[in-house]
């Protein structure tokens, strides 16, 4: 029996879990699995937003056809076309051939350049709105969160916000599908963030638009096309968004270093002992050439204070701390403290490099970089307690 979960009286999802993909869009992990939700309005007329992952559902048509219960697909309603969420169109437009595909302009040019589709669009435009009967959907354009032809869809009469992949979250939903229903804090909030940090994080600009456009908006339910539904508490995911997208960060230091021989790795685990002395407490220390990108960026949302190192490789950046600090400055993070901090052993080229980043990327430069040469001595030590203190100083405001 299939499972059929009512959002309201005439609201249903039919989502999917996902514990078998390793990288989402093949890039990022998901160890925790990811949810494709799509969801079914029945009324006087009918209604599907958005659909799921090509084969990630064996019976999703079954389950559409058991809630329509004999009756047509109006519409199908497209917030996003990245093939996560538009994989299955084709099979619900073999199956429904009279249903019209609702969705913006840049909706249909990728429509046509996915599935050819020319025919039975439906086409819409901001604050547009749609009758269905009891349910009256109002179309929010939100463009470049995080595609340009994104939109949500509102529902005027039960105030529920169809957001697309904004307020989404990696993580399989398991069992608990609703707020209510699940330890948010303990097993989605770390995910949310690096959805959101690694996946949204770019356009911060733009999701801050989409919020002005909510302004006023009464939601009582947030329905992403990933993570958990938000029924009692919708505030809060708006207002995490919201914080992450004004780049507000927690007082706390994270180390990321890449380091070849170990002498880079000892002034990071150094650096970090120096922290905890002058009282810091949130502290965390990656070596970016074990931890996945992802991981870091998500980190990098959380704390205020960043402390980045490199050895010397070929008179440059350790690749993969040069793929972190590629990556920061092509999404245009904002607002952090910043120390640097390396080793070379014939030529240098680590830490110079590093400081070009902080040129570019224009973050709070607390204390002159470090360069040593060789195994640390206490010179060198010392100095880095210098990035230490002056980074503790600016956090806890001394």
């Amino acid at each position: 029996m299939h499972n059929i979960i009512k959002v309201t009286e005439k609201v249903y999802w039919i989502g999917e879990n996902d514990r078998r993909t390793e990288l989402f869009e093949n890039m990022w992990p998901i160890p925790n699995g990811v949810s494709y939700n799509s969801y079914l309005i029945v009324d006087e007329k009918t209604a599907l937003l958005d659909t799921l992952e090509y084969g990630s559902s064996e019976d999703y048509l079954e389950k559409i056809e058991r809630i329509l219960n004999g009756r047509e697909l109006d519409y199908l309603i497209i917030n996003h076309m990245e093939p996560d969420h538009s994989g299955s169109i084709r099979m619900v437009v073999n199956k429904y051939p009279n249903v019209k595909l609702v969705g913006n302009l840049k909706t249909f040019k990728i429509v046509e350049s996915y599935f050819g589709f020319k025919e039975n669009w439906f086409e819409i435009a901001d604050n547009d709105e749609l009758d269905l009967g009891y349910h009256k959907l109002k179309f929010v354009m939100t463009p470049w969160v995080h595609w340009p032809e994104t939109m949500m869809t509102y529902d005027l009469t039960d105030k529920i916000l169809f957001s697309g992949d904004a307020f989404g979250s990696f993580g399989t939903l398991d069992g608990g599908v609703f707020d209510d229903e699940i330890e948010f804090e303990e097993y989605y909030e770390a995910d949310m963030r690096r959805y959101f940090s690694n996946i949204v994080g770019k356009y911060c600009n733009m999701v801050q638009k989409a919020f002005k456009k909510l302004e006023g908006v009464e939601v009582k339910y947030v329905c992403a096309t990933h993570g958990p539904i938000w029924r009692k508490n919708a505030k809060k995911v708006l207002s995490l968004y919201n914080k992450w997208s004004n780049y507000e960060t927690e007082d706390g230091v994270v180390i990321i270093y890449g380091s070849m021989y170990g002498n880079t790795a000892k002034l990071a685990d150094f650096i970090a002992r120096k922290l905890s002395e002058q009282g810091i407490k949130k502290i965390r220390v990656h070596d970016a050439s074990k931890t996945h990108l992802s991981y870091l960026i998500n980190e990098i949302w959380k704390y205020k204070g960043v402390i980045l190192g490199s050895s010397a490789y070929n008179s440059a950046m350790l690749p993969s701390v040069e793929n972190l600090t590629r990556t920061l400055e092509h999404m245009g993070v904002k607002n952090h403290l910043l120390g640097l901090f390396g080793s070379y052993s014939w030529n240098g080229g680590g830490v110079k490099n590093l400081h070009k980043f902080q040129e570019k990327i224009q973050w709070d430069l607390v204390a002159d970089p470090v360069d040593i040469k060789g195994i640390p001595d206490d010179t060198a030590f010392e100095q880095c307690k210098v990035i230490a203190d002056a980074m503790s100083k600016k956090l806890l405001n001394k």
